[in-house]
């Protein structure tokens, strides 16, 4: 008898315990549920200037080379001059910059560019983006070590770290006193959250939603004569891929992208059940780009950083096998200098991908 009123006193001591936990953890009843310690640490990633959330870890000049022409140099060049695609990542800073931790060139009006090693402040920076957003066609695909190393690489083009030098986390925090721009940065405004590195401020704008007397919504009355257009060649092919402004395509009027081919009113049923087959088929295989990145790089009808899907399907009709290797293999030359990496998708995705461009890309 003894011991069954243990059994039971224990029960119901757990079943409390239970209740009130389940209590703490729904605070919104019926939405969601609190996130596990593994889920918070895989999302809670970031590196602060104070380098608070920096793993431990490190890495040479030597080895970041190596993870640099093999991730990094596709996109952002050999030695981080970004010729093509990027911005410049390195140039424009000098020796007596890193002794006084401010660019002059940053103040000079004649100097053409602005590289990131000239504009960012804090290496906790470059670490932490680096680590959750590079390669572009992977993010965070590297290792802690391999980002060390990356960083150090970086660091090393703009002269900032010797040749022989390793970065860790026991040295980070001197190689930020060596920072070109470690002294351009403030946190003496209104844009600055809290007061842990600077005192904080008043915003400098107070918005207001307008309630009353609103100004009417703007409407164009007129456009860019036809004619004037392409005067001076599209300006969407001469504009940078960066940046909010890639400029309108002025090989066609403005607001008429072409009319598109007219259709059948009536088709047969059995050309109605091929028809919704190919279009499980396309979606299938734009799902497969969009799993694999492919669309950081290519857009469905227009050039973005490589071709446009609909080009290709062009240039290459039928030809699904070619385009499979092409896929797998990457490469350069067949469309531009920019070059594309070696895919590290699968053989049967590769292969979807590849007929669907190769059956004209259809949505």
């Amino acid at each position: 008898m003894f011991r069954f009123r243990k059994a039971v006193l224990a029960a119901a001591l757990l079943a409390v315990a239970g209740l009130a936990g389940a209590q703490g953890a729904s605070k919104y009843p019926g939405v969601g549920r609190d996130a596990t310690p593994k889920e918070v640490a895989a999302w809670d990633i970031d590196v602060r200037p104070d380098f608070k959330g920096l793993p431990a870890g490190s890495g040479s000049v030597a080895k970041g080379q190596d993870v640099w022409e093999g991730k990094c140099a596709h996109c952002h060049g050999i030695f981080g001059e970004s010729g093509e695609v990027f911005s410049p990542l390195v140039g424009g800073i000098t020796k007596e910059d890193i002794k006084t931790g401010r660019v002059a060139k940053l103040t000079d009006p004649s100097f053409p560019g602005r590289t990131t090693l000239m504009k960012v402040p804090t290496v906790s920076t470059l670490w932490d983006y680096i680590n959750r957003a590079m390669p572009w066609t992977a993010p965070k695909s590297l290792s802690t070590d391999e980002v060390y190393s990356v960083v150090a690489f970086l660091l090393n083009l703009g002269g900032i770290v010797p040749d022989n030098f390793v970065l860790s986390d026991k040295n980070i925090a001197e190689v930020q006193q060596r920072m070109p721009n470690r002294n351009g940065m403030t946190t003496e405004h209104g844009m600055w959250p809290g007061k842990e590195f600077g005192k904080g401020h008043k915003p400098d704008t107070k918005n207001v939603a307008c309630m009353k007397d609103c100004v009417p919504e703007a409407k164009v009355s007129s456009f860019l004569p036809d004619y004037a257009r392409n005067a001076h060649g599209n300006l969407a092919e001469q504009n940078r891929l960066v940046g909010a402004q890639h400029g309108a395509d002025t090989t066609r009027p403005e607001g008429k992208p072409g009319a598109a081919a007219a259709q059948p009113a009536v088709q047969a049923k059995p050309a109605a059940a091929k028809a919704d087959a190919a279009g499980a088929d396309n979606k299938a295989a734009q799902a497969l780009t969009q799993k694999n990145s492919c669309t950081a790089c290519h857009a469905m009808n227009s050039k973005l950083v490589g071709p446009s899907f609909q080009d290709i399907a062009k240039k290459h009709a039928g030809k699904a096998d070619y385009l499979a290797g092409k896929i797998k293999a990457g490469g350069s030359g067949v469309w531009g200098p920019i070059p594309m990496p070696a895919q590290a998708l699968s053989e049967a995705e590769a292969k979807t991908i590849a007929a669907w461009l190769a059956s004209g890309a259809g949505k």
